[in-house]
């Protein structure tokens, strides 16, 4: 499935999105996604790069590199992106660390760095971006979750926790901020084919396409997810068309994690 779809959806025209973890894998296939809906988008990673660079070049937006993790290069990277392209519209929260590894062999600095980075960024970020949206009388906020915040998995303890935390963020988030035209939701994508991948194989000591083989043979859709298919998802939730969806989780896995047993 190609990254551009090749037509256009008009509903984001006008308005500005900023998309973290960018670079590439998920977070590039939004960026691509929602340019395509009409938006300015400015992307970020946690460090300026050629890739980071080429893909604002290709969607004629910004690159605004800085770790979210750290409250300051926050402010200071969402304030370049008020003053270059104007308040921030849409935030596709998509930024990620993980390691992987027995829990008792956890190290308690990779622990901290997994929740500051997920939960914790995305704390920093959705206070940056709130008072240009509040200005505006409107906005919509997608953090993108995982599977493994809903389910759990073993030996990525510390970044299940930090992608349910991020659910229960969204859903007091989608409370509170709806009464201002502020919309608040997540995706919840399962095991999907994106360079995090690779830690995963690590860990596990198999191949790339052996980690792909054993993840699918799990997936009733008989295979792992791709990042067009989740920037679909993040594409309707960015919709200002549509606002009766409030502080859901959008479950993108083969049906893989289902509502029964």
């Amino acid at each position: 499935m190609p990254e551009n779809p090749g037509h256009s959806y008009p509903d984001l025209e006008g308005k500005v999105v900023l998309v973290t973890g960018a670079a590439q894998g998920m977070g590039a296939a939004h960026a691509r996604r929602l340019s395509a809906s009409g938006a300015t988008v400015a992307v970020n990673d946690r460090e300026a790069s050629a890739e980071l660079a080429a893909l604002a070049a290709e969607l004629s937006g910004l690159a605004v590199p800085g770790d979210v993790s750290d409250p300051d290069q926050v402010r200071a990277l969402v304030q370049r992106v008020e003053q270059e392209l104007g308040p921030v519209d849409v935030l596709v929260a998509n930024h990620a660390f993980m390691t992987m590894g027995p829990f008792l062999d956890a190290d308690p600095e990779d622990w901290w760095k997994v929740i500051d980075t997920n939960l914790g960024g995305t704390f920093h970020l959705v206070q940056a971006v709130l008072p240009g949206m509040r200005r505006r009388g409107a906005g919509r906020i997608v953090v993108i979750s995982s599977e493994w915040g809903v389910t759990g998995w073993p030996d990525a303890t510390a970044y299940s926790a930090s992608k349910a935390g991020l659910i229960s963020l969204v859903k007091t988030l989608g409370r509170e901020l709806a009464p201002e035209g502020i919309i608040v939701n997540a995706v919840a994508p399962g095991v999907t084919d994106t360079p995090q991948l690779e830690v995963d194989a690590g860990s596990a000591g198999i191949s790339l396409d052996e980690m792909r083989a054993v993840y699918a043979g799990s997936i009733p859709l008989g295979r792992i997810g791709t990042s067009p298919e989740i920037a679909a998802a993040v594409a309707l939730l960015c919709d200002f068309r549509l606002s009766a969806i409030i502080g859901q989780v959008v479950q993108v896995n083969g049906g893989s994690t289902r509502g029964r047993a």
